[in-house]
C-alpha cells in the first residue's frame, strides 16, 4: 500500500518515527532540515515536534531554535532491556521452582499507570486445578501479592499517590478495597519480605511474593508462588518462602544487586 493510501493514524505514526530517527541522526537539527530528512512538510514536523516537546522527548535549545532528542526515549528503552535481560534470569529460577512445587509460577512488573501489575513470564501449574492466568494479563496491584509486594518497597509517598488514584472493585469477599487498608499491610509486608493474596484476587486461590532488585536496590520486579487453597498446606509456608527468597536472590544477583535482604534463615 503506498503512503498516501494508508489510513491516517498511520501515516501520522509513520512520520512521528521518522521524525524521531531524523533528530537520532545529529546532536540537534534545525526544523527545515528535518523536514527535508523525515519526508514531511516543515508545518507537520511542527506540529509533531511541539506534541514531543510537552511530552519530553525533544528539547528546543533558545537562540538557535534547533532540535534534539531528551533521555526520555534512552530511558524507555533501558527499562525494555531491563526486561529483556530479567526474563531470561528469571526463567532459570522459575523452572527450577516450578519442578519443587509443581505449582504456578509467575514474574510481574508495574504497568505504565503503576496501579496494574503486567505478567511478564509465568509457569503454569502441572495440576489440572489451577488459576488462570496468561504473559501480558494486567490485574490490579492492591488485589495481586506481586503487587502489594512492589508497593511494599517503593517510597511510601509515591505507594500513597497511586493507590489514592486507584479505583478500588471487590473482586471478592476477601478484596482489599480502600487504600488505607492496602498501606495498613505494607510495613508487614517489608519486614517478612514476602507479600499474600488471600484469594483477594480470585475465590479459591492463594499467592506468595518476593521482590526481585535491579543493581541499584531497586525492585523492579516480582516472583510470586501460587495455589489452590485446597492444596496450600499453612504448615509449609517458611518452606514455600525459602523458596522463594533462595529464586529472588539469585535472579537479583544475575542483575547486579547482592545484599537481598531475605533468606532461608
Amino acid at each position: 500500500m503506498a503512503a498516501s493510501q494508508k489510513p491516517d493514524n498511520v501515516a501520522a505514526v509513520m512520520k512521528v518515527f521518522a521524525i524521531l530517527e531524523g533528530l537520532a541522526a545529529q546532536p540537534s537539527i534545525g526544523l527545515s532540515e528535518l523536514s527535508q530528512r523525515s519526508l514531511t512538510s516543515k508545518s507537520t514536523a511542527y506540529r509533531f515536534l511541539q506534541t514531543m516537546k510537552e511530552l519530553g522527548y525533544v528539547s528546543q535549545e533558545e537562540e538557535s531554535e534547533k532540535y534534539a532528542l531528551t533521555f526520555k526515549l534512552f530511558e524507555l528503552g533501558g527499562a525494555a532491556l531491563e526486561h529483556v535481560e530479567l526474563i531470561p534470569l528469571a526463567n532459570v529460577e522459575m523452572r527450577k521452582l516450578s519442578e519443587q512445587t509443581h505449582e504456578a509460577i509467575h514474574l510481574g512488573a508495574l504497568d505504565e499507570d503503576s496501579q496494574h501489575i503486567v505478567y511478564l513470564h509465568k509457569y503454569d501449574s502441572q495440576f489440572n486445578l489451577c488459576m488462570n492466568s496468561r504473559v501480558g494479563r494486567r490485574s490490579p496491584v492492591y488485589s495481586t501479592s506481586m503487587g502489594k509486594t512492589l508497593l511494599a518497597w517503593m517510597d511510601d509517598n509515591r505507594a500513597q499517590e497511586i493507590l489514592a488514584k486507584t479505583h478500588f472493585i471487590a473482586r471478592t469477599r476477601y478484596t482489599l478495597t480502600s487504600a488505607q487498608q492496602v498501606l495498613d499491610e505494607l510495613p508487614g509486608i517489608r519486614q517478612e519480605g514476602v507479600a499474600e493474596d488471600r484469594e483477594e484476587a480470585e475465590l479459591g486461590v492463594r499467592c506468595l511474593s518476593v521482590p526481585v532488585f535491579d543493581r541499584f536496590g531497586q525492585a523492579i520486579a516480582a516472583l510470586s508462588l501460587s495455589f489452590p487453597v485446597v492444596r496450600y498446606e499453612e504448615q509449609k509456608r517458611d518452606e514455600y518462602m525459602a523458596l522463594l527468597f533462595d529464586a529472588g536472590k539469585r535472579i537479583s544477583s544475575g542483575l547486579g544487586f547482592y545484599d537481598y535482604p531475605f533468606s532461608r534463615s
